[in-house]
């Protein structure tokens, strides 16, 4: 076999997403000798192991479904969650704002239920999560170990970020809480110089509020965005946008940490004797007298 062919085998212990005739979806954890039942029929779990991810198989009473391994949109969906989650239009644009790339050290306070997470992990950030919540610190933790691994460079920490940062040197800073503002200060401490702080929020009122809290702070080049994610229907001829469409869901406002630009005066000592410099005294500039 070749390693194509090696990689599109589902194996027991790997999530994978049935869906059926209707396009319905289920997220189930493959497990040797289980079965997954639905209201149209049993799958038993033996019957996808070993298969080709995209086959097709049958139902106890006959009913079709397709199975392929989760992409991270369908994970974040799906997956088991306390919190909610942030939606995958997103994430997407969490990644490109926040410019999240392999090796950057990225802290995120609020982890919810880990779908922002995934998101970072999957791009090759390394990331530390603060979190209030045990149990929402434990899903997170459960979810990226099943989406993204054991291995992953990721921990969870039981902290209040309005209390303080520990880390130093940090590439990004991401925050999905109600009050980001109280975490500026620290910030401008955590973060590297060009650093990026990112804060996802539900209310225009608490964005206004943050990008005021920002003025008189190091951080500058502030912008602030919201996406709005529409699918079409395409059949035949019918050919028209779907009715439903995910909209408003929340504001990104990312901002970068700046030095700030001192005006010094340059000292008459570095000014004596340059050839360009001109004098201080207007009268040496006029010509003498005959």
């Amino acid at each position: 076999m070749g390693s194509d062919e090696d990689r599109s085998i589902l194996q027991a212990g790997e999530r994978v997403l049935l869906v059926d005739a209707k396009e319905r979806r289920y997220l189930i954890t493959l497990r040797t000798g289980a079965s997954f039942h639905t209201h149209v029929g049993i799958v038993d779990h033996d019957s996808l192991i070993g298969s080709p991810e995209g086959s097709t198989v049958l139902g106890s009473t006959g009913r079709r479904f397709l199975v392929v391994r989760p992409t991270l949109s369908d994970a974040v969906l799906k997956m088991p969650r306390g919190a909610q989650v942030i939606y995958p239009k997103d994430l997407g644009a969490i990644l490109i704002e926040a410019d999240i790339a392999p090796g950057a050290r990225v802290l995120e306070a609020g982890v919810g239920s880990g779908a922002l997470s995934m998101a970072l992990l999957r791009a090759g950030a390394d990331v530390v999560g603060y979190e209030l919540r045990e149990d929402f610190a434990e899903r997170a933790r459960s979810n990226v170990a099943a989406m993204v691994g054991e291995g992953a460079p990721y921990r969870v920490e039981i902290r209040d970020i309005y209390e303080g940062i520990e880390e130093r040197g940090l590439d990004r800073i991401l925050l999905d809480l109600p009050e980001p503002w109280r975490v500026l200060s620290h910030a401008e401490v955590a973060l590297r110089p060009g650093g990026i702080l990112c804060a996802y929020l539900p209310s225009i009122n608490q964005t206004a509020q943050l990008r005021a809290a920002m003025e008189p702070t190091g951080f500058g080049m502030a912008s602030t965005l919201e996406v709005l994610h529409r699918t079409w229907h395409i059949e035949d001829r019918s050919v028209r946008p779907d009715h439903r469409m995910v909209g408003h869901t929340g504001f990104l406002t990312t901002a970068r940490l700046l030095i700030p630009f001192e005006d010094r005066r340059v000292p008459e000592s570095e000014t004596t004797g340059r050839a360009d410099a001109g004098s201080e005294d207007p009268a040496q500039d006029e010509p003498a007298e005959e």
